[in-house]
């Protein structure tokens, strides 16, 4: 990619965000873009034989999509881009009215591996989706979206905590909860605020999935603009570049060697294990009804999965400045020197050789470079939905990602060349001949 190409593909990724506060509103907006390519949305409850072209199947925070032009054999081998949509932040609890000391609060539970300390101070917005009544005995979902300052958790005064920089402690249940305005608590209140958002009644919704939100933009940080910082970089990037990758797969000249498919999954932050997730079937039903919709046997679906392919991409590690020790001191990825393909050789990353060779290859038909990337012995690994969805499908599997730093916080940074990057070597991937 040219400089140009770079930001520009960068400015799209940071509407993409911005549109994206919940794993809910990161799957409408991947399939409105997918929508714009030619894609159409399939359900679980329709028929699809003889389905061909670009599909895609929704359920809750989780995106399939697959491309297969007429005529491609049934038993065409999958190139499966591999993501998740989900990040770790504050879900608001069932009963949310709270409060103490004459402050009316919210009550949140922690997500995932939340860094507590950088959700202190920040203005907050909900997002998420409302289950409401519908016709007869019938549920709707409706998506709500409130980018306003309407929520904050208040740090305690370095006055009252002259020890804070000794060591920050919060507990989860006491320390977390965000004001929102004062009074005492009132039942019902917040119900009638998101309810109100989302153009519906307070009697309607039955149940909901909402999550805060930091409202400060993404953008662009540094001396040169070569970084970006955002919330939720870990996983908006690569599920935005897989996007990328997939609809551009649609205009690639010649016959597909290999059917691309895009797997968004949720809930990876905490540990995958739901019917979104990449330890459920979803993928693997998925896909073999895609098998089935074009005629395909039984035959011909242990062909295409033994033909396949999987790349698992994820936010990578990039050397912090001011804690290299705490990296493998011969593996130290930089922000825009490329994605990193990650190694462990303990599974919790899926990469072994011929996943790296697969991996490089991509890079070289994209002019992208790449990174190593393996962890210090004396520190724990993390892991991605590679080593589920390898033992899942029993496919080979390479896990890579966009290297950045405050992995995980409120807000995260990486380098500004490298969603491109990875975006151009996702598109290489699928359409390998």
């Amino acid at each position: 990619m040219t400089p140009v190409q770079h930001r520009s593909h960068v400015d799209d990724l940071l509407s993409f965000i911005r549109a994206s506060p919940s794993p809910y509103h990161a799957v409408a907006s991947a399939a409105q873009r997918l929508e714009k390519a030619g894609f159409r949305e399939l359900r679980g409850t329709d028929d699809w034989t003889g389905t061909t072209g670009g599909s895609f199947v929704l359920r809750g925070g989780a995106l399939i999509a697959w491309y297969a032009p007429e005529g491609t054999p049934a038993h065409t081998p999958f190139r499966i881009i591999g993501t998740h949509t989900d990040s770790p932040n504050l879900r608001i609890k069932p009963t949310p009215d709270t409060g103490s000391a004459g402050w009316r609060q919210i009550a949140v539970e922690i997500y995932g591996g939340v860094p507590l300390n950088t959700w202190l101070d920040r203005d907050l917005g909900i997002s998420g989706r409302l289950a409401l009544r519908g016709p007869g005995s019938t549920t709707d979902s409706r998506l709500v979206q409130i980018d306003e300052p309407l929520l904050r958790v208040p740090q305690l005064a370095i006055h009252l905590d002259r020890s804070v920089n000794e060591g920050l402690a919060l507990d989860p249940q006491r320390h977390i909860a965000p004001v929102w305005s004062l009074g005492a608590a009132q039942e019902g209140a917040l119900l009638r605020r998101v309810a109100a958002a989302a153009e519906a009644e307070p009697d309607e919704v039955l149940g909901w999935d909402l999550m805060l939100h930091d409202i400060q933009p993404p953008g662009y940080l540094g001396a040169e603009r070569e970084f970006v910082v955002s919330s939720r970089l870990d996983n908006l990037i690569s599920v935005h570049a897989g996007v990328t990758a997939l609809a551009a797969a649609t205009t690639a000249a010649g016959e597909p060697g290999y059917i691309p498919v895009l797997a968004a999954f949720d809930h990876e932050e905490v540990g995958s294990g739901s019917d979104t997730g990449a330890q459920s079937p979803l993928l693997e039903r998925v896909l073999s009804r895609s098998v089935s919709a074009r005629g395909g046997s039984p035959e011909d679906w242990s062909r295409a999965l033994a033909g396949a392919f999987c790349l698992s991409a994820d936010m990578a590690h990039a050397v912090h400045p001011n804690y290299a020790e705490r990296h493998d001191p011969d593996h130290h990825p930089l922000p825009n020197s490329g994605p990193t393909v990650k190694v462990n050789v303990n599974q919790r990353y899926a990469t072994d050789s011929t996943g790296i060779a697969v991996f490089a290859a991509a890079c070289e038909r994209a002019g992208a470079p790449w990174q190593p990337f393996v962890s210090n012995n004396a520190m724990p690994c993390g892991t991605s939905i590679g080593p589920l969805t390898a033992a899942r499908l029993g496919v080979p599997t390479v896990d890579v990602g966009v290297p950045g730093l405050s992995m995980h916080s409120a807000r995260e940074l990486c380098g500004a060349e490298d969603p491109g990057h990875l975006a151009a070597i996702l598109g290489a991937f699928v359409t390998a001949g």
